[in-house]
């Protein structure tokens, strides 16, 4: 079950890295049960983890969404005003399950972007891997390591793919360099 408040983020997974571009808080999102996250506050520093919206055991179908927007309003109010989304872009799930929660969660996130009107954009998988490791198809544990040269502790490969995605983002222009 998620916490709506940060508190509960591992202070061990956060990287120290502070890149030069500045001004800008944006945020990057691998969206699923277990979510990983990446965030480049207005100062530069980047911050990462993961986060659960898996359901407890007497929460109702929507709960899981109710505490993603709860968990992004948060967000915004504490590192904001986000400025920018970007998230991983999956065009094929395994199972039925996965790509029921992946479309929840980007409905939810698209409307809260809309709503607030802040710029998103899905960017693919195989861009991402491509970008962190120089394979389209790279394996979880590539990207992993990947991170972890670039200076971060990622907890798992939902935290690596975000920073990879955030990574991307800035140093691409959302893909337009």
């Amino acid at each position: 079950m998620a916490d709506p408040t940060l508190s509960g983020i591992d202070a061990g997974a956060t990287p120290k890295t502070i890149l030069p571009e500045r001004g800008h808080t944006i945020l990057a999102l691998d969206l699923g049960t277990t979510t990983g996250w990446a965030l480049r506050g207005f100062d530069g520093l980047i911050t990462s983890g993961t986060t659960s919206f898996k359901p407890g055991r007497y929460d109702g179908g929507g709960m899981r969404y109710m505490r993603f927007t709860n968990w992004l309003t948060e967000l915004d109010r504490l590192s904001g005003p986000i400025e920018a989304i970007y998230f991983e872009e999956v065009r094929r799930h395994v199972g039925t399950d996965a790509a029921h929660v992946y479309g929840g969660l980007l409905a939810v996130l698209t409307s809260w972007a809309e709503l607030r009107g802040v710029p998103y954009q899905g960017v693919p998988v195989g861009t991402i891997k491509r970008y962190a490791t120089g394979h389209g198809n790279a394996p979880k544990q590539a990207m992993i390591d990947a991170a972890r040269k670039r200076g971060f502790s990622p907890a798992d490969d939902n935290e690596a793919d975000a920073i990879a995605i955030l990574l991307w983002a800035i140093e691409t222009r959302g893909g337009l360099a």
